[in-house]
């Protein structure tokens, strides 16, 4: 384990604070953890649909990603968040089977495709399996408010729009570097079930962070790695700043 953290160690700027830690681990935040780590997921699988439906793929190509996300987006916005029926459906009907077909006026659409299929697919496998456990443990799916943390990195994306997918790409590789560090923090004090799955999850978290950067880098005539050091920065001081709300990606809480 301690071989796949270093490079996201290396990367942030920063360890998730042990004040954060002492609140998450608590017994009465496991619920609000959960059911903001299953949003996250899926707002990471929605996030790189937007991407490539932007900047990678036809108009054809981009609705058959929308009807792919289709049955997920429906039970978080459903009255009922049906959960035995969500997890009961038949996933062959929903799998992503259409050719798809990249934009002929950027350069580098094709490369994009790959990676993110592959993280679109992952993050929906784990929305899921966020959400057995949730209904194992009587945890009922919620609507929740999100926290600042990616907005707040978002913010800072910059106007010129020759380099937004340049910042918008390093903002996905601190997001997913992040949480990667937080499984890992989290596993030595959770019980054993969820503990393993936190730990199963590493190595995927780990390697979106790193696809995310290199897509950075491939898509900007010049070297990020200043850009990078800003937005570590950035993504630094949300972590470390008090918090007044407990969230997966929440900064370190307000003392009582």
């Amino acid at each position: 384990m301690q071989q796949l953290l270093a490079p996201i160690h290396a990367f942030l700027r920063c360890e998730t604070p042990q004040t954060w830690i002492d609140v998450a681990i608590k017994s009465d935040s496991l619920e609000e953890l959960l059911i903001d780590h299953c949003n996250c997921e899926l707002k990471a699988a929605q996030t790189a649909i937007f991407l490539l439906r932007k900047y990678a793929l036809d108009k054809d190509s981009g609705r058959a990603l929308l009807a792919w996300a289709k049955p997920y987006e429906e039970f978080i916005y459903s009255q009922d968040h049906d959960v035995v029926s969500f997890l009961a459906r038949d996933v062959k009907k929903n799998e992503l089977v259409a050719e798809l077909m990249p934009k002929p006026n950027f350069k580098f659409a094709a490369n994009l495709v790959s990676p993110l299929i592959r993280l679109i697919k992952e993050e929906f496998h784990h929305f899921e399996q966020v959400l057995e456990l949730m209904h194992k443990r009587s945890i009922e799916y919620r609507n929740i408010r999100a926290g600042r943390y990616a907005k707040g990195m978002m913010s800072y994306v910059t106007t010129h729009e020759k380099d937004i997918l340049r910042d918008k790409l390093i903002v996905g590789a601190y997001i997913e570097a992040r949480s990667c560090e937080r499984f890992a923090k989290l596993a030595p004090y959770l019980d054993g079930e969820l503990s393993k799955f936190y730990v199963s999850l590493l190595r995927s978290e780990a390697r979106h962070y790193q696809d995310y950067l290199a897509l950075a880098q491939l898509v900007s005539p010049e070297d990020i790695s200043e850009r990078v050091k800003y937005f570590g920065e950035l993504e630094a001081e949300l972590i470390l700043a008090q918090d007044e709300e407990f969230r997966f990606h929440s900064g370190s809480p307000l003392a009582n």
